[in-house]
């Protein structure tokens, strides 16, 4: 990729692993100065208890090329993050890109109806979902609303039309954790507009993020097709680089303004900007859930990737 980003500034919050860490690798590989917040830092960590931390997410920046730097920041107290806008203020004096990947609540418990459902779990999901990107954009949409041409990125999991019905085998606080992303950039699209920002949801299809492929199917990168023994629509996953390098397109487009407000997903830009996975292929993800996984179809990948 050229550096078609070179002076732009970005902010990747929750940037510690999964897609936005691939986020804030390929914006600074594309030439923004990236910042990297998060709660798991140095020998801190948080609830999730993944190893990754936010200052292995700048190695990966400086690995690529790129430049940024990791700040431990919890973006549910308000202080903290005014204190995060203010440094930003004085070291760049704007913001171009502003990507809320804040989340870490899949540790809370599944599949359990809200009235059997923890309350501190229901409640830790829509706090994580809801009130820190609210907190998020409270402070920082000043510093990328101060120049036109700002980008925020509201990342979710699914499309605003998968997410319109409740997804069986959640809960509650996590239904209402991604079908809110949907509004929440609708509402930020609407109150920037005349600033000459874009605001958009954006969802990958099924993540081959670290927890996915060690916690939940006991692979690596390198050999993830063998999850497909115990789950064979595996196989139309894709990995984080495949939608960080649509948010770097994205952020590239002089046109984006006109996706403002929309909820977009991983295939949509790949095929808006021509772009693959790693492997060359290009998952169409939802698509293939609703169509071949939801319809009890046998697994078979024919045409999604």
């Amino acid at each position: 990729m050229t550096k078609e980003l070179n002076g732009r500034v970005a902010l990747v919050a929750g940037g510690t692993r999964g897609a936005s860490r691939a986020i804030a690798v390929e914006l600074a590989r594309a030439g923004a100065y990236v910042y990297v917040t998060g709660r798991s830092s140095g020998t801190t960590r948080s609830e999730v208890g993944r190893p990754e931390t936010i200052e292995g997410t700048v190695e990966a920046i400086t690995a690529a090329g790129g430049s940024g730097t990791a700040l431990r920041v919890d973006h549910l107290e308000p202080e903290q993050v005014r204190g995060l806008t203010e440094r930003i203020d004085a070291e760049q004096g704007h913001l171009d890109i502003l990507v809320s990947g804040l989340w870490g609540g899949d540790h809370l418990a599944w599949n359990i109806p809200v009235w059997e459902h923890p309350l501190e779990s229901t409640l830790g999901m829509l706090r994580l979902a809801i009130e820190a990107h609210v907190i998020t954009v409270h402070f920082l949409l000043p510093l990328v609303i101060r120049q036109p041409g700002g980008l925020v990125v509201e990342l979710t999991d699914g499309t605003e039309e998968y997410n319109a019905s409740y997804r069986t085998g959640t809960t509650l606080g996590y239904y209402l954790a991604k079908a809110t992303s949907h509004p929440l950039a609708k509402a930020e699209a609407a109150e920037t507009a005349d600033y000459g920002c874009t605001a958009v949801a954006l969802t990958p299809g099924w993540l081959r993020s670290e927890a996915m492929l060690e916690d939940a199917f006991g692979v690596t990168e390198e050999n993830w097709r063998d999850g497909t023994a115990q789950n064979p629509h595996f196989a139309i996953s894709e990995t984080p680089t495949y939608v960080a390098r649509g948010v770097a397109a994205l952020a590239s487009d002089p046109e984006r303004e006109r996706f403002s407000g929309q909820t977009l997903n991983s295939f949509q830009l790949a095929q808006r900007y021509d772009l693959t996975d790693i492997d060359g292929s290009r998952p169409d993800a939802w698509r293939y859930i609703v169509e071949v996984e939801q319809a009890g179809k046998p697994a078979d990948t024919t045409g999604y990737r």
